[in-house]
């Protein structure tokens, strides 16, 4: 039970912090950005949502047999995956809830800038606009994790094996300290 508290605890104060700071940053770069560009890092910003969705269904759906026959034979990345499927309901938590939710709420918040520049620009009700932009944000973010997930659940080896590749480059496990032979023989 402490465990799962101190999960809770963490989940949450990380939450805050990178909400307020991926919204803040976001905030700050979309007003100074025209119109063009702000529309590319709201689009940008829920295809990470729907990625990390993506990632947290196939971790959800994942089967660790391939990954112990790959991990055998020192594939990288395996082991890599072989953690995250481990402990399936945290990294879930991180992809689905954490990052993706908190990339649908930058997105909502985006949206809500780049609707006030186009009624600027386009000098129409500020409310009007901002209706339509959440809708499509909201239809384009729902619509693409649907997608995703049924890519996800039919592709979960695949996506995991990327996944467990990228992770591998930036932050690979790091083998336990084995005896060597030699020290084997000294034993």
């Amino acid at each position: 039970m402490k465990e799962n508290t101190k999960w809770i605890i963490t989940t949450f104060m990380l939450t805050f912090m990178l909400a307020l700071l991926f919204g803040g940053v976001s905030n700050v770069v979309i007003e100074k950005l025209n119109i063009i560009l702000a529309i590319c890092v709201l689009v940008a910003v829920i295809v990470i949502g729907i990625l990390f969705d993506m990632i947290g269904m196939a971790i959800a759906t994942c089967d660790e047999a391939p990954f112990h026959a790959k991990a055998a034979k020192k594939a990288g990345g395996a082991k890599e995956v072989l953690r995250l499927l481990k402990s399936k309901d945290r990294a879930t938590n991180i992809c689905n809830d954490l990052l993706g939710d908190i990339c649908g709420i930058i997105s909502g918040s985006a949206g809500a800038l780049i609707a006030v520049k186009l009624a600027v620009i386009l000098e129409i009700d500020v409310v009007i606009v901002s209706l339509v932009l959440s809708a499509i944000t909201a239809a384009v973010t729902v619509g693409g994790k649907a997608l995703g997930k049924g890519i996800s659940m039919k592709n979960a080896e695949t996506i995991m094996s990327m996944v467990g590749g990228v992770i591998h480059l930036v932050a690979p496990v790091k083998e336990k300290n084995k005896p060597t032979k030699k020290e084997n023989k000294e034993k």
